[in-house]
């Protein structure tokens, strides 16, 4: 099934403070030179936080683990846990139509979607409420027909039981996630026919619905913000034809198709304006409906007498001034490139694109200015590169610099040029 990222993208993406700290604990979980592995676990949060999955939160999360953006894409793209359109703001419902579930009554729970909420997957329902998709084998198959909503899986569907379950959702209820039909797991609707012991000492729910019930998150969305908005990328108020807040404007990707998988224009008929979407965050800091966007970053004006970077090989943007915790000792900074240019940082690994941006709004161009820093100036660094904390002192940047500067290549950076990640100075 053919997955795009939908053709809407909000200019920037960051994760909240509260996320930020998560995501950087769950890098620190993987050995050395794998922290690639907490892909899915940072995109997983990254779409708690919106509600779905933007092209620019793929892109920082691969910034963060040092991943070529293709990379992240592909992950995004691949699992149909990544949601890659705007969804409702109470649920998205996920039913499964692969061959089990279409033997058990697929087909129904999908007309049931187009009567309820939209006739076609991906658009949101009049309300903005509510989406739906057709996903490919969820793994329920003893429990069929089923569907995913939210983080949760709801099992032995009908029809009848699926408008139940959207009624309920309506109203602000959240339904028992688990089998529908008075099963408790995947034994017989009749009861258990061996193992009997096993109904002993059990929960009220099977091992995932008790699970659900406890933490209570089926479709909150973790933002932590309590600010109520329509869409992410738009700004406050009730009315959509309302300008774009300030950096979330919305922006037509021209490398993205305009129309959707089934040929409508990202699920929306043309010329139709996305439906309101409400949010607002419960008291335990997650929201039944996605959070309020981060505003874009901050570009860095050049301090008062400082020469701005000049333009060579390639041109220098200024993404951050020089940061205020002193921790360590400031490296030694330059207010403009050497005259043969800027070297491209990005050979560096865990450099990316916004990393360097960074590094060059603080006056750091070249490898042999990194390749001089001492203990002293790593620690600093580490402290001071906002979202990127530890990542000097983790892809030992110091010792890579130092190859760098005098024209050797490290593993790294020899992948980094046959892969095109290198932009030849240009």
């Amino acid at each position: 099934m053919l997955r795009r990222l939908h053709h809407e993208q909000p200019d920037s993406f960051a994760f909240t403070p509260e996320n930020q700290k998560w995501a950087e604990a769950q890098i620190t979980k993987y050995p050395e030179g794998r922290q690639a592995s907490a892909i899915i676990p940072l995109l997983w949060r990254a779409q708690e936080q919106e509600g779905w999955l933007t092209r620019p939160a793929i892109e920082h999360v691969s910034e963060m683990l040092g991943m070529a953006y293709i990379r992240g894409l592909e992950v995004a793209t691949f699992y149909f846990m990544f949601r890659l359109q705007p969804v409702g703001s109470v649920a998205h419902i996920q039913i499964c139509g692969t061959t089990s579930c279409m033997i058990c009554g697929a087909e129904d729970l999908v007309a049931v979607c187009k009567e309820k909420i939209a006739d076609r997957p991906h658009e949101l329902s009049a309300d903005g409420k509510f989406s739906w998709e057709e996903v490919e084998c969820l793994g329920a198959c003893a429990n069929a027909p089923m569907a995913q909503i939210g983080k949760d899986y709801y099992e032995d569907l009908t029809a009848d039981k699926l408008r139940a379950l959207l009624d309920e959702l309506a109203a602000g209820k959240v339904p028992v996630p688990g089998p529908q039909n008075g099963r408790y797991a995947s034994e017989p609707l009749s009861g258990l026919t061996s193992l009997k012991e096993q109904e002993s000492g059990r929960t009220k729910y099977n091992a995932s619905a008790q699970l659900a019930v406890d933490i209570g998150d089926t479709v909150k969305r973790i933002d932590g913000t309590e600010v109520p908005l329509l869409t992410p990328w738009l700004g406050k108020g009730a009315n959509t034809d309302a300008a774009p807040a300030k950096g979330k404007s919305v922006k037509r990707d021209p490398m993205m198709s305009p129309e959707g998988p089934d040929g409508s224009q990202g699920g929306r008929t043309k010329g139709e304006k996305p439906a309101p979407r409400n949010r607002g965050a419960s008291s335990d800091g997650r929201s039944e409906a996605p959070g309020e966007a981060p505003a874009a970053e901050a570009k860095a004006k050049p301090k008062p007498g400082s020469a701005a970077p000049a333009k060579k090989d390639k041109s220098v943007k200024a993404e951050s001034g020089t940061p205020a915790e002193e921790v360590g000792r400031k490296p030694e900074m330059l207010s403009a490139p050497k005259d043969s240019g800027a070297d491209d940082l990005k050979l560096i690994k865990g450099v990316g694109p916004k990393l360097e941006n960074m590094l060059n709004g603080m006056g750091i161009f070249h490898f042999d200015q990194i390749a001089k820093w001492g203990d002293e100036e790593v620690a600093w660094a580490d402290a001071n590169l906002k979202g990127f904390k530890g990542r000097v002192s983790r892809d030992d940047w110091v010792e890579q610099a130092k190859k760098l500067a005098v024209g050797e290549e490290t593993a790294f950076s020899a992948k980094a040029r046959k892969d095109g990640r290198y932009d030849g100075g240009s």
